[in-house]
């Protein structure tokens, strides 16, 4: 009966407890509906933003840069013709002269002493000329009359082509000592700039040994470069057709600050290098320019119309080549692969691989990928000149 009672007991307790346990289940369902009921929706996934260009279509000039060096057209060394003491510098180290501008003057006392003696020679002879000439007039009548010998009037014939001879000699020596007299000047040959003097005043200078000092012409000057064989197809090619514009650039220089012309090809290739010395005249008005200077040139080739530019910066590259990102299908992203020509500042042409309304992405290039869904900020971009 006990055992029963028992029993009976741990029956009632096991279904209170199971009853217990339904209501809380129940009541937590409930509370965990009414949760999920009060809840905001989920947030949408994040659309990386991507800044978008339209493709420039324009008219691109082809253009071969190469380093090169300033040359002068001419480039002299100043020194005497006559030997004697350096009187005078009258131009400045590194003034920039005229054509016949003096620039040294030798001491002109004994050259103008010879000059004077070669003149008073002149005089002299002359005036012996004169007589002969003269005496000869007065022989001949005599000669006529039967009054002078035959050999008289040959010496008098004589003396006459003496005394002329004789002035010829002495007229040249008045034009030698002029020369000389004026080769005590030394004067500029050409328009120019003039270097370091090298021939203090008193210096005793020797004809053609003394250095005096050094004159080169800038305006105009040469730009030589080394164009490629391969170049130099190109180079013909646009030869034929016209003069070729050369723009040179100095160190640091975006723009090019002069000017010039093509004016000269070497006729043989360096087949150590497969390079050709060609070289370019420009107008240095302004001595911009100096020789031995280094800077880069842009040679002018043709134009190319129709051209499509893209940015640089919008470049990626793969194994498989050079890719451009553009706005694909309902905003994604497209990859397509690309060829690409010359550069024109901050753009690149593009020969093949997008057209003309393509979207190209300049910018998150590392957060996206194809296909990826992005959000289009267009931007505008400006044509380079």
């Amino acid at each position: 009966m006990r055992k029963w009672k028992i029993a009976l007991g741990t029956a009632v307790a096991l279904g209170a407890i199971s009853v217990a346990s339904v209501h809380l289940l129940d009541m937590g369902n409930l509370s965990l509906s009414a949760n999920t009921a009060g809840a905001a929706p989920a947030p949408k996934a994040f659309v990386m933003p991507v800044p978008v260009v339209n493709v420039v279509k324009k008219t691109l000039p082809i253009y071969l840069d190469y380093a090169a060096r300033v040359e002068p057209i001419r480039s002299i060394t100043l020194q005497a013709r006559v030997p004697g003491y350096l009187q005078e510098q009258t131009a400045q180290d590194g003034s920039d002269v005229k054509q016949g501008d003096l620039l040294y003057r030798i001491a002109p006392e004994d050259y103008q002493a010879a000059l004077d003696q070669a003149k008073a020679q002149v005089q002299r002879d002359a005036a012996a000329l004169e007589y002969a000439r003269s005496n000869l007039g007065r022989g001949t009548d005599l000669a006529k009359a039967g009054y002078l010998a035959k050999d008289s009037f040959d010496q008098r014939t004589s003396n006459l082509r003496t005394a002329e001879a004789a002035l010829a000699v002495d007229q040249a020596a008045v034009r030698t000592a002029e020369l000389n007299l004026g080769y005590a000047e030394i004067k500029a040959p050409f328009s120019g700039r003039i270097g370091r003097n090298q021939a203090s005043v008193g210096t005793l200078v020797s004809v053609a040994g003394t250095v005096l000092n050094t004159l080169v012409q800038l305006d105009p000057i040469y730009v030589t470069f080394n164009p490629s064989e391969t170049d130099l197809v190109q180079i013909e090619q646009a030869k034929a057709n016209g003069p070729i514009a050369v723009d040179v650039l100095l160190p640091g220089e975006t723009e090019p600050s002069q000017k010039g012309q093509l004016t000269f090809i070497d006729n043989t290739i360096d087949h150590s290098t497969g390079t050709i010395t060609a070289r370019a005249t420009i107008g240095n008005a302004k001595f911009t320019l100096l020789p031995g200077q280094y800077v880069r040139v842009r040679l002018h080739l043709k134009e190319q119309p129709n051209t499509l530019m893209v940015p640089q910066v919008a470049l990626g590259s793969s194994q498989l080549g050079k890719y451009l990102y553009v706005l694909g299908k309902d905003n994604t992203v497209d990859q397509k692969l690309v060829s690409l020509g010359p550069t024109n500042g901050d753009l690149i042409s593009v020969t093949s691989g997008i057209s003309e309304s393509d979207q190209v992405i300049t910018g998150n290039l590392q957060k996206i990928g194809p296909g990826m869904p992005v959000s289009p900020l267009p931007q505008q971009l400006k044509p380079a000149s």
